[in-house]
């Protein structure tokens, strides 16, 4: 089978040097393309000032050109960058891997509208680990119910700028959804003076920004006498990298929808 032909978005952040390691290096694909934004430092240059692994691959700015080359695009930029690099792939017919998170109502079911044409795989967070996680989250919330209070905590590097983080969002749909709850509807994302007492069945969000941390989060279940905490902590963008790698392989050879995680590992 032939490796898969990945072009890389953002290839000057430091998601996108990950991922440009991560395509040189993991069988089945290989590094195509890599983009950035118009005015970058790295517009222009050879991708191997990134990663050795990638010399030969100039880094552009134009999503049309890269997907001639390539199969999958893989996308983890910002909402406006991540929608105009989707309607290149719809053009092009391309599948595309997206880890953006962020995006409002608007944005979502422009993404939905594109999946009718092309495949599309998109996950907040593609870390095998945090999959697992959102698993045994949702096992917990389904047994301990709304007695246990639910409380979501992330924190992540001061760059970051969506906050709760998707992952976060993840995992309190996961803490709704086994007790038969939408998030929209129990979800509390600030706490600032008089709140009065915590309201059952509620999900808490609490966000904290630092420093260069990749990623750390934990859902408490709080109750009578007890604490139950559920925590990952990234310590690397490799393995984000590496679930986008499997994501390619998956989403290149699929039809036309909108899939997730659960899809790329067999989950359903």
């Amino acid at each position: 089978m032939n490796a898969v032909r990945l072009a890389i978005a953002g290839a000057g952040g430091r998601m996108g040097r990950a991922l440009i390691e991560a395509a040189t290096c993991t069988p089945g694909v290989a590094l195509a393309a890599a983009i950035d934004v118009a005015g970058s430092p790295f517009a222009g240059h050879d991708a191997g000032e990134l990663c050795p692994a990638a010399t030969g691959v100039k880094i552009g700015t134009d999503a049309a050109a890269a997907l001639a080359g390539a199969d999958v695009l893989v996308d983890f930029t910002r909402p406006a960058g991540t929608l105009a690099h989707a309607r290149a792939c719809r053009a092009a017919r391309r599948a595309i891997v997206i880890g953006t998170t962020g995006f409002d109502a608007a944005g979502l079911e422009e993404i939905r509208a594109a999946s009718r044409e092309i495949a599309i795989m998109m996950a907040p967070n593609m870390s095998i680990g945090v999959i697992v996680m959102s698993k045994l989250v949702e096992t917990a919330s389904r047994v301990l119910g709304p007695d246990y209070d639910a409380e979501v905590f992330e924190i992540h590097h001061n760059k970051k700028v969506d906050a709760p983080s998707g992952t976060a969002l993840l995992l309190g749909r996961a803490v709704a959804q086994a007790r038969g709850e939408k998030l929209d509807d129990e979800a509390v994302f600030a706490r600032h003076g008089n709140t009065g007492e915590r309201k059952a069945g509620t999900v808490g969000f609490a966000s904290l920004r630092g420093g260069d941390i990749v990623g750390e989060h934990t859902v408490f279940f709080a109750g009578t006498g007890e604490r139950i905490e559920i925590t990952h902590r990234s310590t690397s963008r490799a393995t984000y990298a590496q679930g986008a790698m499997r994501a390619a392989r998956f989403v290149a050879s699929a039809k036309p929808g909108l899939y997730d995680m659960d899809d790329v590992l067999g989950l359903r």
